[in-house]
């Protein structure tokens, strides 16, 4: 294991964050936290209690997801597509490090923003609502998997897209939707029954459920299932990423 070509991706990454922290760290956490004010100071005082939690408080993880996914998505594709742009990525390919190093490095570093980008948020919801967390160490172990599954998503969305513009499809028009019908605002059993049903289709749900359950204890579907969605969606993200490397498609062409 080439740990050395591993830390130079990662560094390298890690350091266009810092370089622009008004749009990596500073604009999500002010988007985020305009909905607390809005939904949870605002709104959220006049709301009934859901499974005996504030409005206010069940809303934040369903928006540290919401902002965990769209961030995961986004940092990993821009991460490995700027080198197809630029033409650096041959000099990658090239060099004497593996697939699963040059995997560890981009992921890596996408998945490290998202996270902390999660505590980051969830630090800022303490000053405008309660919470409490009941499973600490589970809290942590969801918003990792979560983040490393959605960077490797976005590693194979970046390898995949042919512009810029195609970089935002996936999270505006497809991780989005899913995360606000997927329970970031309410409890699913406040749905129709026929809701209830279709609503179980959205990955999503499975993902801010158990992320809530680490919170406060409580959630839509077992915690057991959610658990388990995570861990297959990221296995079919390593193949899809094995299958890259492994035929060079979109990547040598």
């Amino acid at each position: 294991m080439n740990f050395y070509a591993i830390k130079a991706i990662y560094l390298f990454e890690l350091a266009r964050t810092w370089r622009t922290l008004m749009q990596s760290i500073a604009s999500p956490v002010l988007t985020t936290s305009l909905y607390f004010v809005v939904f949870g100071a605002a709104i959220g005082s006049r709301m009934v209690e859901i499974d005996g939690i504030s409005y206010g408080a069940y809303i934040v993880p369903g928006l540290i997801m919401l902002t965990v996914l769209n961030e995961s998505t986004s940092n990993a594709s821009f991460g490995i597509y700027m080198p197809k742009f630029t033409g650096t990525l041959y000099e990658i390919l090239s060099a004497p490090i593996s697939m699963v190093e040059v995997v560890m490095g981009y992921v890596g570093a996408a998945a490290t923003k998202s996270i902390i980008l999660g505590v980051i948020i969830l630090l800022t919801a303490r000053l405008f609502v309660d919470y409490s967390i009941a499973h600490p160490i589970w809290m942590l172990g969801f918003l990792v998997l979560t983040a490393v599954s959605f960077s490797l998503f976005g590693f194979i969305i970046g390898v995949l897209a042919d512009g810029f513009e195609q970089l935002q499809i996936v999270p505006m028009m497809i991780i989005t939707p899913l995360a606000f019908l997927g329970g970031s605002f309410y409890s699913i059993s406040m749905l129709p029954p026929v809701w209830q049903t279709i609503t179980l289709f959205n990955p999503v749900v499975y993902l801010i459920s158990g992320f809530r359950w680490s919170m406060y204890g409580v959630s839509d579907v077992g915690v057991g299932v959610s658990l388990a969605m995570i861990v297959v969606f990221m296995v079919v993200c390593l193949l899809a990423v094995w299958f890259i490397f492994r035929t060079g498609y979109r990547l040598k062409t």
